[in-house]
């Protein structure tokens, strides 16, 4: 049975091309939509390209309305990508897809998480505190920023010369390594 994935993004959406390129290759999974609070988010050019159906919404209908879940349900989603999207999932959403909902965030959690506390922000923060190493950590969400379970963490060297220009692309080789994979993993499972 095809296995449909959402995958939520709010800029360039590198990670989610990422995502879909590899599930191309895949006939039992397929990215089926893309979603966007941002009309101008280079995701949606991408998606285009990659012939990705794609939905923009705003934040009140995100919180207020029935139109995520509606557009979710017609598509036929069975899982949620979230891929570098920086709004609060509602509570709605997370108790409609449980444990069917992933995150990834570009850091070590519980390291630098939580609200603010996204791309290049983290990565300055880990410059700042002379951290040693840092990485990415795959988990579910839950209704609190970046503190759902933990699925998969993958690590990178900082070193004391390292800006954070130079970790946040240590830390994209690891996202694109790695999270198409364990999605991958994750939908073998249910």
């Amino acid at each position: 049975m095809l296995k449909k994935i959402a995958i939520f993004a709010s800029g360039s959406g590198s990670n989610a091309e990422n995502i879909v390129l590899h599930f191309n290759q895949n006939p039992s999974i397929k990215v089926n939509l893309i979603l966007t609070n941002n009309s101008i988010a280079g995701v949606l050019d991408r998606a285009k390209r990659l012939n990705v159906p794609t939905a923009v919404f705003s934040a009140k209908e995100l919180k207020e309305t029935n139109t995520i879940p509606s557009l979710l349900k017609e598509y036929d989603i069975d899982f949620v990508v979230l891929a570098g999207f920086l709004l609060k999932v509602p509570d709605s959403l997370i108790k409609a897809y449980p444990n069917r909902i992933v995150n990834i965030h570009p850091a070590l959690l519980p390291k630098y998480g939580g609200k603010g506390m996204y791309g290049s922000r983290v990565h300055e923060a880990v410059v700042a505190a002379g951290e040693k190493e840092s990485g990415i950590t795959i988990h579910y969400i839950n209704e609190h920023y970046d503190e759902g379970n933990i699925i998969f963490q993958g690590k990178c060297e900082v070193s004391p010369s390292d800006t954070p220009d130079d970790v946040a692309n240590k830390v994209h080789e690891l996202e694109y390594k790695y999270y198409p994979s364990v999605i991958e993993n994750l939908l073998n499972q249910i």
